[in-house]
């Protein structure tokens, strides 16, 4: 399989692949539309979308796979999660397998939650934390240190979405930042997470079949007088004009290069089956931005092998969790509870 790199930046691009060796090809695009007019012609075997955010970007490239081309992209927007995994019947009629959430967001989680559920299946209730953490190497043709533009999009579109969990087998609306917690990780050190619309939420729900399902992470400010104002923010970023005075800001903050906390990154679910009990279990991985490349990979060469099958899948649902352990990945299970991150959204453990 031959690699092909295709962004706006021609030097970056030549500078990634002398990382990469062997023949890989560069090409350049403007816009996403110009990348999707290159995919139209070329028509490759599998196309592995990096660039967010996933709710403006997912649509033309997909559109633009010609019948046969397989689809790989990182998003872990709620929207764009649920709306890709819409054209599975679509996908099934052209021949071609779209995979979306292929990284650290969506796959840690959901592949707790199946690793826990499996005989199991139905949930009673499902609640997924997660813990990304930093330790990605420098890449030269990353963005200086930047947030950048794709990755502010996204943040920005999540908290613009305002908080959801899964009620009665339903989405419904929750305060931003709500569902709040205090975790215990395996490694003795403790973290805050709080609920936020991410595709996580959909993809446990699948995984768990249950009817209430809250997804949280440690990325959303839990803090009380923070998460007092997160619903404010929401409103205001409603506000398109707002919106991209956000995402140009955010874009230009410089980030540290290795994230604080602990090197490894951590995906927690705690289930409670319909008899009533409860089960918690962990995946551990390295830094979440080489783990979300280990599985982006992995699940692009298995694409490539045809290995996967027509439809809409997340990743997890396609090749199952022993993917997340392909990608560097390790579960921890059957222990007691790790402390702290109730179900959320005022609902006891005997609660239906």
């Amino acid at each position: 399989m031959l690699p092909v790199l295709v962004g706006r930046d021609p030097g970056r691009l030549r500078a990634l692949a002398g990382t990469l060796g062997g023949t890989t090809r560069t090409m350049a695009a403007g816009s996403v539309d110009a990348a999707a007019e290159l995919l139209a012609r070329h028509a490759p075997a599998v196309v592995v979308h990096t660039v967010g955010p996933f709710t403006r970007t997912a649509g033309p490239v997909v559109r633009a796979c010609p019948p046969g081309t397989h689809y790989v992209d990182l998003a872990n927007e709620l929207t764009a999660v649920t709306a890709l995994l819409g054209l599975h019947e679509e996908a099934v009629a052209t021949g071609r397998c779209l995979v979306t959430g292929a990284g650290f967001g969506v796959l840690a989680t959901e592949s707790v939650v199946r690793t826990l559920c499996g005989e199991r299946f139905p949930a009673r209730r499902v609640r997924v934390d997660a813990v990304p953490r930093g330790g990605d190497r420098a890449d030269p043709g990353g963005a200086g240190g930047r947030v950048g533009a794709a990755l502010a999009g996204s943040v920005v579109a999540t908290l613009a979405l305002g908080g959801r969990r899964y009620e009665g087998g339903r989405l419904v609306r929750a305060r931003l930042g709500s569902d709040a917690g205090r975790l215990v990780l395996p490694d003795g050190s403790a973290v805050r997470t709080a609920g936020a619309p991410t595709g996580e939420l959909e993809a446990a729900r699948r995984a768990g079949g249950a009817p209430f399902v809250v997804a949280a992470s440690a990325m959303v400010p839990a803090g009380r007088a923070v998460r007092a104002l997160l619903p404010s923010a929401a409103v205001l970023l409603s506000c398109p004009v707002l919106r991209r005075a956000a995402e140009r800001r955010l874009a230009g903050l410089r980030v540290a290069a290795r994230g604080s906390g602990g090197e490894h990154s951590w995906a927690r679910a705690r289930v409670q089956d319909a008899d009533g009990t409860v089960r918690e279990g962990w995946l551990r991985t390295g830094g979440a931005g080489e783990f979300t490349a280990a599985v982006a990979a992995e699940v692009a060469c298995r694409l490539a092998r045809r290995e996967g099958r027509p439809g809409a899948h997340t990743a997890g649902s396609l090749f199952g969790p022993e993917l997340a352990v392909a990608a560097g990945g390790r579960f921890l299970l059957g222990g007691g509870e790790c402390g702290g991150g109730g179900w959320g959204g005022g609902g006891g453990l005997g609660s239906g």
